[in-house]
């Protein structure tokens, strides 16, 4: 499946990027993804087979991301904010867990700190 927007209030959530428009790569290297280029190939790859689904929790008038949310097909979920972002994260639970659950059929579990699928 292709990636899902959500406008979640104040924070919009939509597919981790890096193009010519818009990197996620430095916001990335804030939460300790090592190979931030190689995470976003994966999370894509996770969204085309329906195995996790991740978004950048973003500032709307932006577009830069302040944290990240994922849910595995298990039903797992887990994010991470940068720092000063944590109201973004809790945002992000409700509409991720809700959009995630109708989508990959399945009951979300409770938000563990953490990069998904780590």
């Amino acid at each position: 499946m292709e990636a899902v927007e959500i406008n979640a209030g104040a924070w919009y959530l939509r597919a981790l990027r890096h193009d010519e428009r818009l990197s996620d790569v430095p916001a990335l290297e804030l939460l300790g993804v090592g190979d931030p280029v190689e995470y976003i190939r994966a999370a894509d790859a996770a969204w085309a087979d329906e195995s996790r689904l991740t978004w950048a929790v973003c500032v709307p008038t932006t577009g830069e991301l302040a944290a990240l949310i994922g849910v595995d097909a298990a039903g797992s979920v887990a994010g991470l904010a940068r720092d000063g972002y944590d109201a973004a994260l809790a945002a992000a639970v409700d509409p991720a867990t809700r959009c995630a659950s109708a989508l990959l059929d399945v009951e979300a579990a409770a938000l563990r700190s953490g990069l998904p699928g780590r």
